[in-house]
């Protein structure tokens, strides 16, 4: 009876162990700005999140997002306002959103509040999922000199580079402004998730603003060097916040930072990389 007892032990506890080993799957979302505040370099349309048609593709995602059946869902939301972030989730859940952004925040509430990825789509499929909490992972005290790097490619008199910037910058406006005039919300978010956009996503800071100023300036090294500073305290909350019981996870951020994301999950033995197309199939 006793080494009976003994080997149960010994099982379970190795079970325990193989749960704790067993790596998470992990489903990145990389999407545009729903509510568009013009914040990122590049500078795009709107899209009409509130209109029927997109509801009702917001409906048929977050079903599928949810049924993927995430323990948590990370979001780009100030990690130092995870209290702030609580607070909206708790009225969304209980139904008076709205009335609580009315009156807590009424200059965002019919703009940012309203259409804002996180609230239209992270919620959703947070409650749709039986989720208690929505966690926040931005880290934003970093700087990102933008016309500081242009003005070094000048002084440098790398006028190639310069254009090959700018020409970035328009083809990337270009393509995003077809996509939201002409695509469903799902089919603009699977092609932003896929390996030629994430790909196109990294390298405008490697290949081309790590590049700027002549060899003793680095402004665009150190732009380079802030995007990744962010990103990687953004992947670190991430890593701490997810416990060995949550087998699947979701984090919802803007596809350049998804883009980031990916390659340190790829190096990353806790995690398991899940493609967006496979669950909204």
């Amino acid at each position: 009876m006793k080494s009976t007892f003994l080997l149960l032990c010994a099982l379970l506890l190795s079970a325990a162990c193989l749960a704790q080993t067993k790596p998470a799957k992990l489903l990145l979302l990389g999407t545009f700005h729903f509510d568009n505040p013009g914040l990122d370099v590049s500078k795009l349309n709107s899209l009409d999140i509130l209109s029927p048609k997109v509801q009702q593709e917001l409906e048929t995602l977050t079903s599928r997002l949810s049924a993927f059946g995430p323990k948590k869902i990370f979001v780009e939301w100030p990690a130092n306002d995870q209290p702030g972030l609580d607070k909206l989730y708790a009225a969304y859940l209980a139904g008076n959103f709205t009335a609580y952004v009315q009156k807590n925040h009424p200059q965002g509430a019919n703009s940012f509040y309203a259409k804002n990825e996180i609230f239209q789509l992270a919620f959703r499929a947070g409650k749709k999922a039986g989720l208690t909490r929505i966690y926040a992972i931005d880290y934003k005290k970093t700087q990102f000199p933008y016309d500081s790097v242009m003005q070094a490619m000048q002084t440098a008199h790398q006028d190639a580079l310069l254009q090959d910037v700018q020409a970035y910058v328009k083809s990337y406006e270009t393509s995003m402004n077809r996509k939201l005039t002409t695509l469903t919300l799902p089919q603009i978010l699977l092609e932003e998730n896929t390996p030629a956009s994430i790909r196109y996503n990294k390298a405008f800071y490697l290949d081309k603003i790590n590049r700027a100023g002549t060899t003793t300036n680095f402004n665009g090294a150190f732009l380079v060097s802030e995007w990744y500073r962010r990103n990687l305290y953004m992947y670190s909350i991430v890593q701490k916040t997810v416990l060995p019981t949550d087998d699947k996870v979701l984090m919802l951020a803007g596809s350049g930072h998804t883009a980031m994301m990916r390659e340190f999950a790829e190096h990353d033995s806790a995690f398991q990389l899940i493609e967006l197309k496979d669950v909204l199939k």
